[in-house]
């Protein structure tokens, strides 16, 4: 199976949200093969609490806006390592330490990476 274009959209707008609130190192996982009702894994890092629950919430908002309907959110509170279920796409937003620790790219190191895209930053105008 390969990931639906669906999928691929919902990716771009979470993308977008984590970039928007300093999300950093994403990392898309076609998960397809291995996991017939989930398309896409996409990994995010935050550098605080504070920093991870600002990426789950736009993530999450950008997503519902879009019209996607979100399945289940854990780890909200804690903020340490937030996950969320839209059906096709589940995201991961990590604080750092548990992104080493738990170590999810290795765990699916035989899927292939999605690319991901995000919006260059503007060019500040002189």
């Amino acid at each position: 199976m390969v990931a639906s274009a669906q999928s691929h959209d919902m990716l771009q707008i979470a993308a977008a949200a984590a970039d928007s609130k300093g999300g950093e190192d994403l990392v898309a996982l076609d998960v397809s093969e291995p996991l017939p009702l989930v398309d896409i894994f996409l990994l995010v890092t935050g550098r605080s609490e504070r920093n991870v629950a600002a990426i789950a919430d736009e993530i999450e908002d950008k997503l519902l806006e879009a019209g996607y309907k979100r399945l289940r959110r854990e780890g909200r509170q804690e903020s340490r390592w937030v996950l969320i279920d839209f059906g096709d796409l589940v995201v991961h937003v990590f604080h750092e330490e548990e992104r080493i620790y738990y170590g999810l790219e290795r765990l699916w190191k035989d899927c292939p990476v999605v690319p991901v895209d995000v919006p260059a930053p503007a060019a500040a105008e002189d």
